[in-house]
């Protein structure tokens, strides 16, 4: 398999897997709560959704690392996330606010993934240097 065989096969798969992720743990919002006590509105996620789809997108960044290059799973991550997250919101919210949080989840999703790829790939560095010597 060539270099950009691979890199093609590999991104196609990051994808798919970043949509599922989506797919899995947040398309199926619960909607917002309101404590009677308190009056306080929490929502529409769950803090348990949001902290198992963050640890899954870390898996796949991790994965993504390992096998392709950071410069490919960035964008290809950030990018397959936000469109999932952003067209749901877009669908649901009225006000038009879905753009600011749409924004806040490419940068957080950027950011987030180029740090996990980033260390895998020197982590997977090391390893091959190791293993040469």
């Amino acid at each position: 398999m060539t270099r950009g065989t691979r890199s093609v096969l590999g991104g196609l798969l990051l994808a798919a897997a970043t949509v599922a992720t989506w797919l899995a743990w947040l398309s199926w919002e619960s909607g917002y709560r309101v404590d009677p006590e308190t009056g306080a509105t929490s929502g529409p996620y769950a803090v348990w959704q949001v902290a198992g789809c963050v640890l899954t997108l870390v898996l796949v960044a991790a994965l993504g690392g390992w096998w392709l290059r950071p410069w490919l799973v960035v964008p290809v991550l950030t990018v397959a996330f936000t469109a999932a997250w952003g067209a749901h919101a877009a669908a649901t919210d009225d006000s038009g606010l879905w753009v600011v949080g749409a924004v806040l989840v490419l940068i957080g999703t950027a950011a987030g993934s180029l740090v996990v790829s980033l260390a895998t790939r020197w982590l997977r560095r090391r390893a091959d240097a190791r293993r040469s010597r």
